[in-house]
């Protein structure tokens, strides 16, 4: 199954709003250096479905790429439901799954607040770089294993 990547998105400190930067490198074990959340663990680098913004819209949400934090927005694959350990090639990059949803702080985000609901605790996937490389807007998303 092929997907594409939509946006790359970084934040330059935790519990900011992310940005869609085009392009960025993904180093092995580290994730994207640019990145607030990079680093030697297992959340390297968090995914996020397009079809999960669009459930969003539905319920009234203005919400755009990197307004859950996610490092890459997907399309045409449901990250979501691929099981821990699933290996992804996207652009350059090879990622494993690592986690599945995450665990809303205090009260949730903003859009939680606003809508009653938020995707990223369900829905968000975590993985970390097994092989570095280039990651950029429209590149292919392939599932390995």
């Amino acid at each position: 199954m092929l997907g594409k990547v939509m946006a790359v998105n970084i934040s330059e400190k935790k519990g900011e709003k992310k940005h869609n930067v085009g392009r960025a490198y993904m180093e092995q074990e580290l994730g994207i250096s640019e990145d607030a959340h990079s680093g030697s663990w297992h959340r390297q680098i968090s995914l996020l479905s397009w079809s999960s913004f669009k459930k969003m819209h539905a319920l009234g949400a203005e919400v755009g790429y990197g307004d859950f934090a996610e490092n890459l927005t997907i399309d045409g694959i449901e990250v979501a439901v691929l099981p821990i350990g699933t290996q992804l090639k996207a652009g350059e990059a090879l990622l494993e799954i690592t986690q599945i949803g995450k665990e809303c702080h205090n009260k949730g985000c903003a859009i939680k607040q606003k809508t009653g609901t938020c995707v990223m605790p369900i829905e968000g996937v975590f993985a970390r770089v097994l092989n570095p490389g280039w990651v950029a807007v429209d590149d292919a998303v392939e599932i390995i294993s």
